[in-house]
C-alpha cells in the first residue's frame, strides 16, 4: 500500500483538498445574536492562511431548539450573508470550509435558549438542572427533515461541505445511545432501530445536497459512560452507513457533552476555570461536585486510535483521525494506518499557522500543553489563554 503525503492534495467526495488536515468543528463562542461576526471570519480565516485543507464552523444548528445555548448560530436565511462572508474570507486563503450542522437534543439547554430541549426518552439535563421531553414521531421527522434544509442553505452560503453532528450524545448519538434511549417504537430497542434516526439523517442530507457539497458524519465511537453506546455497535453502524451511501467521509469521536465531556478531550480537568465563567448555581455545583463530573483522562498522542483502528478494518469508506494528533509523525502515523485524512483543534487553537510551520520544517512539535483551560472560554470567545492578545 502507497502511504499517502499527509500535506498533498486529496479527494474528499466532489472536493479537492489542498492537504488531509481538517479543522475539527470546536464551538467557537462568537456569534452574538446567533450571527456570523467579523471575530467569527477571523477565527477560521487564521487556521485557513496557516495551512489545513479545510476548516469546520461549529456549531451551526438545523433549529432554534437545536442549540446549546441562545447565542449560536442556528441555520436560517439571515445567517446566509454572515456565512458566505466567512466563506469567502476562507477560500481566499485557499481552503475549504465546512459547516458542522446538527441537533443538540438533549445537551440543549431551556434555561438559556428559552426552547424545550428534546431527547429519546424523558430525561433529566445535570447541565441545565431541567427535564428533557421525550422527542415524538412528528419531532423526529422535523429535525431529519431540518438537516436538509440547513445543508441547503450551507450550499447557498458557499460551504464546501457539511459535517452532519452523530456524536457526542447530540439528538441523533442520544438515539445510539441504550442508556438514553429507552423507546419501544421504530426509533428504540434494537441497534438496528436506535441507527435508524442517524441512516434516515444522512439520507435527507444526501439527498439534499449530494454532489454539490462534501458529506462527512461526526460519529462517536463510545459514549464513556457505562451503559452508553460503545465500539461494538460502532462499528455495525459505520457499515451501515457505508452501505447506504450517504456520506463521502466519518469523523471518528468518543465522549457525552452530556454525561462525560472530558472524555473526549483528556489532559487536565480545568474545574476552577468552568465554574468562574458559570452562573450560579451551577457555579457553586461546579466548584463543590465538578470533579465527580469533569474526570480527567491521562493525554497521550493519537488517543483515539487504538478505538479507530476497528472501525478502519471494518470499512473501506474514507475516515478521519481525530484525538491528539499534534505532529508530522502523528500525521504520517494515521496516513500508515489507513486513515485518509486527520482532524485537529487544539493544537491549532494554540498555533494557527502550525500546518504551515510543520509543512516548512517537519519536526516542528506543537505548544498545546492539554492543560484544556481553553474548554471554558468557548462562553467568551474560544482561545487559548496561553497566547496573549
Amino acid at each position: 500500500m502507497t502511504v499517502p503525503d499527509v500535506l498533498a492534495p486529496a479527494k474528499l467526495g466532489p472536493l479537492t483538498l489542498r492537504n488531509r488536515v481538517v479543522k475539527a468543528a470546536t464551538f467557537e463562542g462568537r456569534t452574538p445574536g446567533a450571527l456570523v461576526s467579523d471575530d467569527l471570519i477571523e477565527y477560521h480565516r487564521a487556521p485557513s492562511a496557516g495551512g489545513v485543507g479545510m476548516t469546520t464552523v461549529a456549531y451551526c444548528a438545523v433549529a432554534p431548539e437545536g442549540r446549546t445555548e441562545a447565542d449560536q448560530i442556528w441555520m436560517r436565511p439571515d445567517a446566509v450573508p454572515g456565512l458566505r462572508r466567512l466563506t469567502d474570507a476562507v477560500h481566499a486563503e485557499g481552503a475549504a470550509a465546512s459547516a458542522q450542522i446538527g441537533h443538540a437534543g438533549p445537551v440543549g439547554n431551556q434555561r438559556l435558549t428559552g426552547y424545550r430541549a428534546l431527547a429519546p426518552s424523558r430525561m433529566f439535563n445535570p447541565l441545565a438542572m431541567r427535564s428533557v421531553h421525550a422527542a415524538s414521531a412528528s419531532d423526529i421527522e422535523r429535525i431529519r427533515i431540518a438537516h436538509g434544509t440547513a445543508a441547503m442553505l450551507a450550499a447557498e452560503s458557499g460551504f464546501d461541505a457539511v459535517e452532519i453532528h452523530f456524536g457526542h450524545n447530540y439528538f441523533a448519538s442520544s438515539f445510539l445511545s441504550p442508556k438514553l434511549n429507552k423507546r419501544t417504537d421504530a426509533y428504540g430497542g434494537s441497534l438496528e432501530n436506535r441507527a435508524r434516526l442517524v441512516r434516515e439523517t444522512a439520507r435527507e442530507v444526501r439527498e439534499a445536497v449530494g454532489g454539490k457539497l462534501a458529506i462527512v458524519a461526526k460519529l462517536s465511537m463510545d459514549d464513556g459512560v457505562p451503559g452508553g453506546f460503545w465500539l461494538d455497535e460502532a462499528i455495525q453502524v459505520a457499515r451501515w452507513l457505508e452501505e447506504d451511501g450517504s456520506l463521502d467521509a466519518i469523523q471518528l469521536t468518543i465522549g457525552s457533552s452530556l454525561l462525560n465531556p472530558m472524555y473526549l478531550f483528556k489532559g487536565d480537568a480545568p474545574i476552577p476555570e468552568f465554574a468562574q465563567v458559570m452562573q450560579q448555581p451551577i457555579k457553586l455545583g461546579v466548584r463543590v461536585v465538578g470533579g465527580a463530573f469533569l474526570h480527567e483522562y491521562p493525554y497521550k498522542p493519537l488517543f483515539m486510535l487504538e478505538s479507530a483502528r476497528q472501525i478502519r478494518d471494518a470499512v473501506s469508506m474514507p475516515l478521519m483521525l481525530l484525538g491528539g494528533v499534534t505532529d508530522r509523525e502523528g500525521m504520517d502515523t494515521a496516513m500508515a494506518e489507513g486513515f485518509e485524512f486527520v482532524a485537529m483543534a487544539r493544537a491549532l487553537l494554540r498555533e494557527p499557522d502550525l500546518i504551515n510551520r510543520i509543512a516548512a520544517e517537519p519536526k516542528t512539535r506543537s505548544l498545546c500543553i492539554h492543560c484544556n483551560k481553553c474548554m471554558p472560554t468557548i462562553y467568551t470567545g474560544a482561545r487559548c489563554v496561553l497566547v496573549s492578545d
